[in-house]
């Protein structure tokens, strides 16, 4: 069952950004499951590429490059989203690599904005009440991106690696800097002490920084006997934070005991009861528990900003 709402006051926007093959989609998947379909419009912000393939392969120019993007008009798209107007949007095809018709985005009570450069600007970061920074390890992200270029568009190994060699001073420059404007990191990373190779057993890593409120979970983590739940405190840039890190071969028991305490606090921002979340695909489609768990707790963050938004109304 998909979580209910009453008269919405503005849309709630869920910026998600990570490289290319970060697992972005994967991830805002989920929470659209969560949320209720009908109440998520999902835009990407590939979509405002400036040149298309053969454009960017005659000026030797990459997606990932500022000046291949129209940041300006993101910028004013998500501005107007905020503030509950329709945006009529382009769109980009990545299995042609050529733009199609433009598509008319109408306000949802939740918007999910996932791309490569969504928190390049000031303008850009204040239109999300919530920012993720996906960072899985370079070579799980190449593995991931050459089996979906491949599978999804028509790459051949050989071209997907060149390319991804290409990007790299691209990735370093305006990627990788824009993990500092999230209020949450994500890394999936595989458990090099196991001999799974699929991504049910990848483990997570959520930097948690202090510009959210994180539910409270320590008697949870502390009362788990299976040794896969670990939480300490940190600090990066001079900023304190706080990290959580769940495997991927977490038992059933200890990750319900888990989702069931975020649960709880979906509970008092109005959720209700979940359908089946944490799947994934490539080759080989399955579940995992720790993304299961981390889609629950961006809702979490999602519906604690609709709560504020309305007690504000």
């Amino acid at each position: 069952m998909a979580v209910q709402y009453g008269a919405t006051v503005r849309p709630i926007i869920l910026g998600i950004v990570g490289d290319s093959a970060a697992g972005k989609t994967t991830l805002s998947r989920g929470i659209a499951q969560i949320l209720g379909e009908q109440q998520v419009a999902v835009l990407c912000t590939d979509d405002y590429h400036r040149y298309n393939r053969q454009q960017r392969k005659e000026l030797a120019i990459t997606p990932l490059n500022p000046d291949c993007n129209y940041l300006d008009m993101m910028a004013q798209h998500l501005r107007l989203l905020r503030g509950g107007e329709a945006i009529l949007k382009p769109r980009y095809d990545h299995k042609t690599g050529d733009f199609g018709p433009p598509q008319y985005i109408m306000p949802h009570p939740f918007i999910i904005v996932e791309g490569l450069l969504g928190f390049s600007w000031q303008e850009m970061r204040n239109a999300y009440s919530v920012r993720v920074y996906l960072e899985p390890p370079e070579l799980l992200r190449r593995r991931w991106k050459v089996r979906r270029d491949m599978a999804q568009r028509g790459y051949t190994e050989q071209e997907v690696l060149r390319e991804l060699d290409m990007r790299e001073a691209d990735s370093a420059a305006y990627i990788r800097p824009q993990r500092n404007h999230a209020d949450i990191i994500v890394s999936f990373f595989p458990d090099e002490t196991r001999l799974h190779d699929d991504d049910a057993h990848l483990n997570v890593r959520l930097t948690l920084r202090g510009t959210l409120p994180h539910p409270d979970l320590s008697q949870i983590i502390e009362r788990d006997q299976s040794g896969c739940v670990r939480a300490w405190l940190g600090r990066e840039n001079g900023r304190a934070v706080e990290y959580l890190e769940i495997d991927g071969s977490i038992p059933d028991a200890p990750a319900q005991a888990l989702e069931r305490g975020i649960l709880a606090h979906l509970d008092a921002c109005g959720a209700a009861s979940l359908e089946e979340i944490g799947h994934y695909s490539g080759a080989k489609a399955g579940h995992s528990h720790p993304l299961a768990l981390t889609q629950l707790l961006l809702v979490y963050h999602l519906l604690l900003a609709r709560q504020n938004d309305e007690s504000e109304a």
